[in-house]
């Protein structure tokens, strides 16, 4: 990484429980491509000050992430067509002043939804019910899954997100199986709910493919439950390279190859 100087731009990240994983994976790239660019982590006390802080600052971008990823919209001047869509934010690019945001989750699940080649007459369960959510659902429709369950507990929230797309709502999955499972929750990240498990040994029994966004940590107890049970599965790491590919991107405007963003990705999960 440069030497600290006045010069460098800082791009930064918004969650209410940072890890280390993007901002490694930023600086590395930064590092590797010799860019003058300096990337932090923030759990910000006050989220209007600290969008307010990326415009008065000249902060070039801001990753967001949970909780935040819909609170932000009201703070936003421009909304991209991949947030708009889905009413959701994950990126915010500063353009002398301005704040357009982005969805970059929305590319990174298309993505592996066509890479792992998820048949499009599957069953879906997707549980949550959040930005996340909006953003796994859209890109789940567009894949052309039609048979969608959403399992979210707060019955609004739930039915209003399963209403956008003309998919189904459960309070709970109960005895409810299908062919992808799909959490979008934080059960299962490293904190509080570490030690949960989103779906249970039965329904992940039943499942030909099990999908995890949660990326710290990437084996989740739901991810080596799946293994255990010898399921092929899509982890958050996989999500959370991609995604951060894309800002990176718009951040910079250099994409980096591949071969580089795997390099990152690895980089980022070793510590």
């Amino acid at each position: 990484m440069p030497i600290l100087n006045k010069d460098m731009t800082l791009c930064i990240s918004l969650a209410a429980r940072p890890s280390n994983i993007g901002t490694r994976f930023h600086n590395y790239l930064y590092d590797a491509l010799n860019l003058n660019y300096v990337y932090k982590a923030f759990a910000p006390k006050d989220l209007a000050q600290a969008v307010a802080g990326i415009r008065g600052l000249g902060i070039r971008g801001a990753a967001v992430s949970m909780p935040y990823k819909e609170d932000v919209i009201a703070m936003i001047d421009v909304m991209d067509a991949s947030a708009a869509a889905i009413d959701s934010v994950n990126t915010i690019v500063n353009n002398d002043g301005v704040l357009t945001a982005y969805n970059t989750d929305y590319l990174a699940i298309a993505e592996l939804l066509a890479t792992h080649k998820v048949p499009a007459d599957f069953t879906v369960l997707l549980r949550g019910s959040g930005g996340m959510a909006k953003a796994v659902a859209a890109a789940v429709r567009d894949a052309g899954l039609t048979h969608v369950s959403i399992v979210a507990r707060n019955e609004e929230a739930g039915k209003a997100l399963a209403g956008l797309y003309g998919f189904g709502w459960l309070a709970e999955v109960g005895p409810a199986t299908a062919d992808l499972l799909i959490n979008v929750t934080p059960l299962g990240m490293a904190g509080s709910e570490e030690s949960s498990q989103s779906f249970d040994d039965a329904t992940v029994a039943a499942a030909q493919i099990v999908f995890d966004v949660v990326a710290l940590p990437s084996e989740t107890p739901l991810i080596q439950a799946a293994r255990a049970a010898g399921k092929p599965v899509i982890t958050g790491a996989e999500v959370i390279a991609i995604q951060a590919a894309e800002q990176f991107v718009l951040y910079t405007g250099v994409r980096p190859s591949p071969g580089l963003v795997r390099e990152a990705s690895e980089f980022s999960r070793s510590q």
